[in-house]
């Protein structure tokens, strides 16, 4: 009697032992959800329309191109399983995973990928990315409507063989193709849906890591779910990100502390306020704050206001007081970001500062601006996005060029992010704020780029123009000339020109659960790379 007793316990808890190991198992594997916020709402999921940091977050972890950053955020290839490069460095001729699948079935194809970048260039398109493909054959003439798309130096040679033909030699190409402007799209979807394309997750297909689900193109929370179809997604442990937006960062650190988000990005005074908060994280990132003008309008198409105002803000003062965090700018390229190949030279320290706070010089170039326009008393308006650290500088921008050019009145708009990028696109702004990240590390891609409004279609400079070619064509394999040039290029736009002013380069800082491993931030800002996340 006693032995049977014994033998229905044991047995019992021989059970219940199993039961608990599996619940646990169970339980941890359900735990591999991450929480985060981010301080903007996505604009699109459309890789040829994207200009906003959110939406870069999103298309960087549910797309994939022919390179992607690993572990150690160096490019390694990813939507081709090989390539080879021909003698004179120009050629690169891929072969595509056979296995690669979007999210609804399709295979991914070398059509797709040609199908998407004679898209970016394609004029029609306005695409605001179309001069990261100025290193692509022919891709400059064909942005500037001289030449047809199917002239781009990309070519399909079967399904799954790419080539690609660029105009002359360059070190970073592979950090090149890592970019979401350089990513496929499925054009049988594109089609489907045309204009509608990327407005919502549901019209939208995916060919990477992560999927977006419930995001109808406004909300402010969505996710990112594994992809199942995704190659290699026996690679990928999490199974969802859960996104919502929190404007306010004392919000969104509120929220970390009390356990709901496992990471929230800090700005401005929450920086010092969190800094010994368990989780805190900071670091220097080569994204840029800047101003740019409506050169459509008549104030602001002046040079001589354009420099007063590049003049008139002290950066050194908004680093230290209001941001608390990164270094004042004082050109379009930041500091420690490119390096000579030849020399090991920070680009930033050859060429030196272009665009510093000069009062003298400000009331300078202000005199002239009035005189020029006629005016003793001029107004504008400054346009921001709403989140809390844009609103902040707005407001010490505006406070400092009221301040140090007397008869200047400035407005702010602070609107969302997606109403601001659209109403820049459409030329509804005196003076816009911004702040961009790059895709790879050279100075071409702040000089050709670098965020800046309108760039390739108001800014016509010659001699800039000529610079740029020059670099990219005749010095290209001339680290030294090459670096002189671009320095040329950059003083003409920013010294000369003033089509820009730099404001700071930014530093990140955040708060991180100690359970997530593997999150990754892109060596070039502040996307976070969720592809190696793990939930301990």
């Amino acid at each position: 009697m006693k032995k049977g007793i014994l033998a229905l316990f044991g047995t019992i808890l021989a059970t219940t032992l199993i039961l608990t190991a599996c619940s646990n198992k169970q339980s941890s594997a359900n735990q591999q959800d991450l929480t985060v916020a981010t301080s903007a709402e996505m604009a699109t999921l459309s890789t040829t329309k994207y200009s906003d940091t959110t939406s870069l977050e999103a298309l960087q972890n549910t797309f994939e191109g022919l390179y992607r950053f690993n572990s150690n955020n160096k490019p390694v290839l990813a939507g081709a399983s090989s390539v080879s490069v021909s003698s004179d460095k120009k050629t690169y001729t891929f072969t595509l995973r056979k296995n690669a699948k979007w999210s609804n079935g399709d295979a991914v194809t070398a059509q797709d990928y040609v199908f998407a970048w004679r898209k970016m260039v394609d004029p029609a398109s306005a695409s605001p990315n179309s001069q990261r493909f100025a290193p692509i054959k022919n891709g400059v003439d064909i942005s500037a409507g001289k030449m047809p798309v199917n002239k781009l130096g990309i070519k399909a040679l079967s399904s799954y063989k790419l080539q690609i033909t660029i105009e002359s030699p360059i070190s970073y190409f592979s950090e090149l193709m890592t970019g979401a402007p350089f990513y496929p799209q499925d054009e049988k979807i594109v089609n489907k849906y045309g204009s509608q394309y990327g407005t919502s997750a549901s019209k939208t297909v995916f060919n990477g890591p992560f999927i977006v689900t419930n995001w109808n193109g406004t909300n402010l929370k969505w996710n990112y779910v594994k992809n199942t179809k995704y190659w290699n997604k026996d690679a990928i442990t999490l199974k969802k990100v859960k996104v919502q937006v929190v404007k306010d960062a004392s919000t969104a650190a509120n929220l970390y502390k009390t356990n709901k988000l496992d990471y929230a990005m800090l700005t401005t005074d929450y920086i010092k306020q969190y800094q010994k908060t368990a989780g805190f994280h900071s670091k220097t990132i080569p994204l840029i704050g800047y101003m740019s003008f409506n050169t459509h309008r008549k104030t602001t198409a002046n040079v001589h206001f354009r420099k007063a105002i590049a003049f008139a803000y002290n950066k050194d003062s908004l680093v230290k007081n209001v941001l608390h965090a990164g270094s004042a700018l004082n050109g379009i390229v930041p500091k420690n970001f490119a390096f000579n190949t030849k020399t090991g030279n920070d680009y930033r320290k050859d060429a030196g500062n272009m665009s510093t706070y000069n009062l003298k010089e400000a009331k300078k170039q202000w005199a002239e601006a009035k005189k020029e326009l006629g005016k003793q008393k001029i107004s504008i308006e400054l346009l921001t996005s709403d989140t809390t650290d844009s609103k902040q500088i707005g407001e010490y921008l505006q406070s400092q060029l009221e301040t140090n050019l007397p008869g200047l009145s400035v407005s702010l708009r602070s609107i969302p992010l997606k109403s601001r990028l659209a109403a820049t696109t459409d030329y509804d702004f005196d003076i816009v704020y911004g702040t961009w990240q790059p895709d790879y590390a050279d100075p071409v891609n702040f000089i050709s780029d670098g965020g800046q409004y309108h760039l390739d279609d108001d800014y016509n400079n010659s001699n800039f123009r000529s610079l740029l070619n020059t670099a990219a064509t005749t010095y290209a394999t001339n680290p030294t000339k090459r670096w002189s040039t671009l320095i040329k290029a950059e003083k003409q736009l920013i010294k000369t020109d003033a089509f820009t002013a730099p404001v700071y380069q930014g530093g990140m800082s955040y708060l991180l659960k100690n359970k997530v491993k593997g999150l990754q931030i892109s060596p070039y800002g502040t996307v976070l790379f969720y592809r190696n996340v793990k939930i301990k």
